[in-house]
């Protein structure tokens, strides 16, 4: 367990699922986590979880499709710590369907939260964490980044920009001391996947702990090393 002490990490979608995981593993590392989500009850049940073992937590919420939202939440952030350390842009939305059905309002609400919102939070991490040559931050993305699969093409779209953003990203921000990776995880027992892929047996699937197992990695390398991308699969599925 590495020692994130004196340390603060933005965890998005931090309510549930991979999420929750990861907030638990930076809280147990000695990290602050500021548990991030639009859903105030679950944030708020997380971080009391966190100080109840000992850590320190801060939930806020966040509305990833509005940019004064997020724009809120880091100033706040500014304010009351005056630092950020790490970025886990971890939220996601998940919305399925053939190309010839798909409204367009869907499509839009997948852009706005997948790929736009996580956008903006990148850029609003760099402006804090340039200054001080310092900072992570990681996308957590999926195998739908660089595999296909039928009926999620406008999810497959957003997760294909995620991962494209993030290499150009990890060139602008080395100059500037900020190290970036991308972990893409097949199927995570979380709602989001039982709703793309009913038919995968849940024995089989990777849990969140796995995926926060794996941030806390990256965050425990030293700062001469850097890794781009993680691809964490299913022991069951098909390698390479």
């Amino acid at each position: 367990m590495p020692d994130l002490k004196n340390t603060f990490a933005l965890v998005t979608g931090a309510g549930r699922g991979i999420g929750k995981a990861i907030c638990r593993k930076l809280g147990a590392a000695g990290t602050h986590v500021i548990a991030a989500a639009r859903s105030e009850g679950e944030i708020r049940t997380v971080a009391e979880a966190i100080r109840s073992a000992g850590g320190q937590a801060t939930d806020l919420r966040l509305d990833l499709a509005r940019e004064s939202s997020i724009l809120s939440v880091f100033k706040q952030i500014q304010q009351r710590f005056g630092q950020l350390d790490f970025l886990i842009n971890n939220a996601g939305l998940g919305l399925y369907g053939p190309v010839r059905d798909f409204r367009t309002e869907h499509l839009d609400q997948l852009l706005a939260v997948n790929l736009r919102g996580a956008f903006l939070c990148c850029r609003e991490a760099m402006r804090l964490m340039e200054p001080r040559k310092s900072g992570y931050i990681i996308n957590i993305s999926s195998v739908v980044g660089f595999k296909a699969y039928v009926n999620q093409a406008a999810y497959t779209a957003t997760k294909h920009g995620l991962v494209g953003f993030t290499k150009t990203l990890a060139q602008e921000a080395q100059p500037h001391g900020v190290r970036v990776s991308i972990i893409s995880p097949g199927g995570v027992d979380t709602d989001l996947v039982r709703a793309a892929r009913p038919d995968l047996d849940p024995t089989v699937l990777l849990q969140p702990e796995d995926i926060a197992q794996a941030v806390l990695y990256l965050l425990s390398l030293p700062d001469r090393a850097a890794v781009d991308e993680i691809y964490i699969r299913r022991r069951a599925s098909q390698p390479f």
